[in-house]
């Protein structure tokens, strides 16, 4: 790993050592603000000490980051459009991810804080979201296309109804116990276990239950979460030192070929469906520019594009032989390509048999620039982890107690972990990011209207506020912070001269690190810069 660093300069590896901090804090806040959730149930049903349950919540944290791939990595990373990610550019890169983090940092925290549980997802979705938005605005372009706003819908989506879905699942959950075992004793709360049968855990197999749902939910939450962090992370090393990151080094030989057949067999798919893509795709056409431009990409210029890849990658057994410039117009390529590929995808005419083989070849293309190093993955997953180990009790007693009128029996606590375990690993399958904080709680909810015991409207409005908040309060955060890149223009200027290639990005909005401080006097969430 230390040999991807080494001829930086000082000021380079600087700012790489610090976004690389900001991201893993990012994460680390993440663990004691998100995972609380997790074992928020078992600690306030008694199924679990609080040490323990932290720990091993921690643990499964850790492991569901290990394991858990990096399909929802760059499902956040994609919410960028294609023509912001061709763009390699150091000065770009640490402008857009300390001002993103900045945002995302300050509203967990502030949540956190209060003891509201907000949703991280939403805080670093929403602070992508404003970084696009004001790349857009400083650069005089239109505002639908500073967003891939498509991949934004579809993550949007999950997020809004995953949390209704919970509601739902949770109460008919509940509803199947009640009928199933109506005077079982998991229909009792914690306080009246210990009043009526003079006993402080739950029984035995309700106990098994919420242990084993609630290290369910930190796997999961992991898996998931944990991603958006090692999706961070990537942009930042592929935003500050291009040259090293833009592909994986490590691809086999077979990994490197596959991807050159894939460019093949995505040239002869074209050729053979010309009648319905050759006006689209200008097909043996000659059109000006024959290779997409450092800051777009278009689709009448795929045959050059791939004619220029191919070229690039013939006798290539490993990437390093490639020189700093050639690893970066071939990342460029495979992302216009596949860029191309995906709005090939949504023309009429193609049938399901041809959109299947064009999924395929899209994965194929991909598979040596969508990829995350293994000391990236571990880092992610020790800084969620350790996390998760602190900060938990401020949370815990909003899901166990302040949302639903009465305390949260066994059953309700099993109901909301199952549910939430389930669908955030169905989230995971299709590489979706969704919010732990929201299913859970709205989990409980739904188990507290289900088993009659009202809701709390002063909490569940604050939830709501947080939820419905966090998006454009994140997105505002982000432009809102005009004043650092009015003084520092010039700094940044003369910092881009010294980068071996630049490009004519503007740079992003900065946040302003000289305003002080202050604790807010009440729960509504400002937008405090840092």
């Amino acid at each position: 790993m230390i040999d991807l660093f080494s001829g930086l300069d000082a000021w380079v590896l600087v700012s790489l050592l610090l976004a690389l901090a900001f991201v893993l804090a990012f994460e680390f806040i993440n663990g004691f603000h998100d995972t609380a959730n997790a074992v928020a149930t078992v600690i306030y049903t008694k199924a679990m000490p609080p040490h323990l349950a932290v720990f091993f919540s921690g643990v499964f944290n850790f492991l569901g980051v290990l394991l858990g791939g990096v399909g929802v990595a760059y499902a956040i990373v994609h919410l960028l459009p294609v023509e912001l990610l061709i763009n390699v550019n150091t000065g770009h890169g640490l402008a857009m991810v300390f001002s993103l983090l900045a945002a995302a940092i300050t509203w967990n925290l502030g949540t956190w804080y209060f003891g509201i549980p907000a949703s991280s997802s939403h805080t670093l979705i929403g602070s992508i979201l404003g970084v696009g938005l004001a790349n857009a605005l400083i650069n005089d372009i239109p505002l639908a296309d500073g967003v891939n706003w498509q991949k934004a819908i579809d993550i949007g989506a999950s997020l809004v109804f995953s949390p209704m879905a919970g509601f739902l699942v949770a109460a008919l959950v509940l509803i199947g116990l009640k009928w199933w075992r109506p005077l079982s004793k998991m229909h009792k709360t914690p306080d009246q276990r210990r009043k009526l049968d003079d006993k402080k855990h739950p029984p035995f197999w309700n106990r098994l239950v919420l242990v084993i749902s609630a290290m369910a939910v930190s796997f999961v939450h992991g898996s998931n979460d944990g991603q958006k962090g090692i999706g961070l992370i990537m942009l930042v090393l592929i935003g500050i030192v291009p040259a090293q990151f833009v592909l994986d080094l490590g691809s086999t030989t077979y990994q490197i070929e596959r991807t050159r057949d894939a460019t093949v067999h995505l040239s002869q798919f074209y050729q053979r469906n010309n009648a319905t893509l050759g006006e689209f795709l200008a097909l043996g056409k000659s059109v000006k520019d024959d290779l997409p431009g450092k800051f777009q990409c278009n689709p009448q210029q795929t045959e050059p594009t791939i004619n220029a890849l191919v070229s690039t990658l013939k006798g290539v057994s490993d990437y390093h032989s490639l020189n700093a410039d050639q690893r970066i117009e071939v990342r460029r390529y495979l992302l216009c390509l596949d860029d191309t590929a995906k709005k090939v995808g949504k023309l009429p005419g193609l049938d399901a048999r041809e959109k299947s083989d064009l999924d395929k070849l899209r994965k194929d293309l991909t598979a040596t620039t969508e990829y995350a190093p293994f000391w990236v993955i571990l880092a992610v997953a020790l800084a969620l982890g350790l996390g998760t180990m602190v900060g938990w009790k401020r949370v815990v007693l909003t899901i166990g107690e302040k949302i639903g009128k009465q305390g949260m029996t066994y059953a309700q606590g099993m109901s909301a972990q199952i549910t939430t375990a389930t669908m955030i690993g169905f989230a995971n399958i299709f590489s979706l990011p969704v919010s732990t904080t929201h299913v859970l709680s709205s989990g409980v909810a739904g188990t507290m209207v289900a088993n009659k015991s009202g809701l709390q409207g002063g909490t569940v409005k604050t939830i709501l506020m947080a939820w419905v908040l966090t998006l454009p309060a994140t997105v505002a955060c982000r432009p809102g912070c005009s004043g650092w890149h009015q003084r520092h223009s010039a700094a940044d200027t003369a910092l881009q001269r010294k980068q071996v290639r630049s490009a004519r990005v503007a740079p992003f909005l900065l946040p302003n690190n000289r305003r002080k401080k202050r604790r807010p006097k009440s729960p509504k969430m400002p937008c405090v810069l840092m």
